[in-house]
């Protein structure tokens, strides 16, 4: 996989740019992940993502993976909860949209730093705890 460079120290790198890349990158793997597991028609697909991606399941999830970050993933993860982003999201309480952006902030730092059995545990994890949960 290519990966873009973006500093030789991604301490350098601010979360709202980890969180930026982040985002798109978990939501690549949560298209995936629904399109192998639940093919169907692009509008189902698209609001079964949506149960993936939202500020809410994402702040859950974290919390829920705490425990398995290591002290490195859990810098980041607080670095981009605490950032003051400039919007907040219409559909997730604050407390959730912080957690969700530490969320996508340490996605963002896994990928960009070549972690790609770590980024993939997370990810998993991820969905295996929000499909456990079931409507």
């Amino acid at each position: 996989m290519i990966i873009p460079f973006l500093a030789g120290d991604l301490r350098e790198v601010s979360p709202s740019v980890l969180a930026y890349v982040g985002d798109s990158v978990y939501e690549l793997y949560a298209r995936c992940w629904v399109a192998e597991h639940f093919s169907n028609r692009s509008g189902v697909m698209h609001k079964r993502t949506i149960k993936y991606v939202c500020a809410e399941a994402q702040a859950d999830a974290i919390r829920h993976l705490s425990d398995e970050l290591t002290e490195t993933e859990e810098s980041y993860f607080r670095r981009g909860k605490n950032s003051n982003p400039v919007s907040m999201a219409k559909n997730a309480s604050p407390a959730d949209y912080m957690y969700a952006t530490g969320f996508e902030t340490l996605i963002g730092y896994l990928f960009l730093d070549n972690q790609e059995a770590r980024l993939e545990y997370i990810i998993s994890k991820t969905f295996e705890y929000l499909d456990s949960k079931g409507e």
